[in-house]
């Protein structure tokens, strides 16, 4: 479950009071501020100074998805229901508690309601559950807002589209749901709206159609429709730094970085920020990370997209790269041919297969008689369908399914414990002696490469080496390319 808060351009410090103005929290550039699941489940006090610990909330949205209709799932609701009247007596002010105490309850009775008439949990159904969590835990941040003193709303986006929605979502869809945002949260120029991050239906439903980065989606739309100053995303650390800072202890925080970067380092593994948050900011919103634990750290910064990005890079030709990251649980699918494997046909056959089987591809490398695939696999549970009937496999049964299919074109060979070590960097293409560096640093340590990939984007250089190398590899590639780096 995640919260979504709007402020002024005010945020909380230490003392429980605002740095800014707060008799008009929505102004005509208002800042939107994320919180996720576990920064409210371990951090709500830091969060706005005012709340307590919330690991309940974060329980329930993990366990709502597995419910089955047929347990006895009353006493869990029960054991939930408890905790969060319970949460009431942080709050002061008894017409206040006694509120929101209200409206735990009923959401509950709600929620009971829904279990008791169905048979099985469909992705709407899953939908409604999982949004009770956040709902819950907006009710309560906004209760202690304004038992604080400050003039709060709690807000429920969950019914907000009420227009066509079309079977692929297109961006004019996501430009219509940013607008309705903006027309609606509007209205409270007097009250700070405390926002659930789940909004609306969709035909498949909104966790199973967008997975986990809705509600940062629906802080990207909501900055959008309000035209605000900024959008902050508010986690346990203090922002984007050079590489892992609980895996290489000399790791910097870096105070900006451009959207091509942040997504790159996002998808090769590091938790900056989710795609879809990007796609829809960057044209015009700013997006700042900070940590929950420290508000006055100034955080990252991942500024708008500017036209002239790759010229100012080529101009630059920085030293060092930006950032290392590493991605695990990487397997490595190697098909060897006895004909060539040049033929389109045959590159449309592999990838159809890994499309069927669910299977997304990190890395790809293919000379006249070999391919190699890099795909990422871990063993979880993961929905597929079948003439419209729901089934559940692990990320492993498809990916044996899928060697089995593939070894129709030739010898199929499957190296496990596999991981990608990339080098992030605006214009790391054009800067003269990275590569080499990097790979000898490697190289110079033991350390070995499996495939490497550079081409398909000017800011990333990537290789796959064993997963049990990675710690060592991240400390030895940011000592050479950032801590000694002339």
């Amino acid at each position: 479950m995640e919260t979504g808060l709007l402020t002024n351009g005010s945020s909380v410090v230490p003392d429980g009071t605002l740095d800014g103005p707060h008799h008009l929290p929505l102004g005509d550039r208002p800042v939107v501020l994320k919180f996720g699941g576990t920064s409210v489940g371990k951090f709500a006090p830091e969060i706005a100074q005012i709340c307590f610990l919330l690991k309940a909330i974060e329980y329930a949205t993990r366990k709502s998805s597995q419910i089955d209709p047929t347990h006895d799932y009353r006493s869990i609701l029960s054991v939930l229901e408890a905790e969060h009247i319970d949460a009431a007596r942080s709050i002061a002010a008894s017409e206040i508690s006694q509120r929101f105490q209200n409206s735990v309850i009923a959401q509950f009775r709600d929620l009971e309601g829904l279990l008791d008439k169905i048979d099985t949990v469909d992705p709407h159904v899953e939908d409604q559950v999982v949004s009770v969590g956040e709902k819950l835990s907006s009710l309560l941040l906004a209760a202690l807002l304004e038992d604080r003193g400050i003039p709060s709303q709690y807000v429920d986006l969950s019914e907000i589209i009420q227009f066509p929605v079309p079977k692929h979502l297109s961006q004019k869809f996501y430009q219509d749901v940013s607008a309705v945002f903006g027309q609606h949260l509007s209205q409270y120029t007097t009250q700070v709206p405390v926002i659930t991050g789940f909004f609306g239906r969709l035909p498949g439903g909104l966790v199973q159609s967008l997975g986990r980065g809705y509600s940062d989606l629906c802080a990207a739309l909501v900055a959008v429709g309000l035209q605000a100053t900024e959008l902050q995303v508010w986690k346990e650390v203090d922002g984007i730094f050079t590489a892992d800072p609980r895996k290489v202890p000399t790791a910097r925080l870096l105070s900006s970085l451009t959207p091509d970067e942040a997504g790159e380092l996002t998808f090769y593994g590091s938790e900056v920020i989710h795609n879809f948050t990007l796609e829809q900011c960057v044209p015009s919103i700013p997006i700042r990370i900070k940590n929950v634990l420290r508000p006055h750290s100034a955080g990252t910064i991942i500024e708008p997209k500017r036209s002239k990005d790759r010229d100012y890079y080529r101009a630059q030709r920085p030293k060092r790269p930006t950032a290392v990251t590493v991605k695990s649980k990487i397997t490595i699918v190697n098909v060897h041919s006895n004909r060539k494997v040049d033929s389109p046909a045959f590159l449309e056959q592999i990838c159809r297969i890994l499309a069927k089987n669910s299977l997304a591809v990190d890395l790809f490398e293919k000379n006249e008689c070999h391919v190699s695939i890099a795909v990422h696999s871990e063993d979880k549970i993961v929905r597929t369908s079948h003439g419209g009937e729901n089934k559940f496999q692990t990320q492993d049964d498809l990916l044996q399914k899928a060697v089995s299919e593939l070894e129709v074109y030739g010898v199929v060979d499957v190296v496990y414990g596999m991981a990608i070590l990339s080098l992030i960097g605006g214009g790391l293409k054009r800067s003269i002696g990275i590569a080499g560096r990097f790979f000898t640093a490697l190289g110079d340590n033991n350390i070995n490469i499996e495939m490497i990939s550079q081409g398909a984007s000017e800011i990333n250089i990537s290789c796959v080496i064993e997963e049990r190398e990675c710690n060592r590899a991240l400390n030895v590639v940011h000592s050479e390319l950032f801590t000694y780096l002339d």
